[in-house]
């Protein structure tokens, strides 16, 4: 399981001309599923996530987590996270886990974030949608679990 997190002032997800989620400030997380990952994996990231102190406090430092500022969350299910670029210049994406695994992972990972107090949106498995990500800081945390 992947997840490329940004914090943000804003974000959306747009599909078809219509937006379909977009939250204020918290956290943009674009999520990645491979094939061995389950629901034991999801539930540990989603409990790192909420606590991540990448938040400043009021002396500059960052010290909070979205629980502790109020925020929310944008979840976007993301197979290019597991792009294999090692040969040719075509990406590879046979890492990735197949929909019919990473689909209710990632409904899984979001209703994880959303149990623990972080109100949480999702863009739509499977569709092509326009992500707008306006990255506060800029921070963006890679996490590999």
């Amino acid at each position: 399981m992947r997840a490329l997190i940004q914090r943000v002032t804003r974000g959306s997800v747009t599909i078809d001309g219509t937006v379909k989620a977009q939250i204020g400030p918290g956290l943009v997380i674009l999520l990645g599923i491979g094939p061995g990952d389950d629901e034991t994996k999801a539930e540990s990231l989603a409990q790192k996530i909420a606590q991540l102190r990448i938040f400043e406090d009021d002396q500059g430092k960052m010290n909070l987590s979205v629980l502790d500022t109020g925020g929310s969350a944008l979840v976007v299910s993301q197979f290019t996270l597991y792009a294999d670029t090692r040969k040719g210049n075509r990406p590879s994406y046979i890492n990735a886990a197949p929909p019919a695994i990473a689909s209710p992972l990632v409904d899984y990972f979001a209703e994880a974030l959303s149990a623990k107090g972080i109100p949480t949106q999702t863009g739509e498995f499977g569709a092509y949608m326009q992500v707008e990500i306006l990255n506060d800081g800029p921070v963006t945390i890679w996490l590999d679990f």
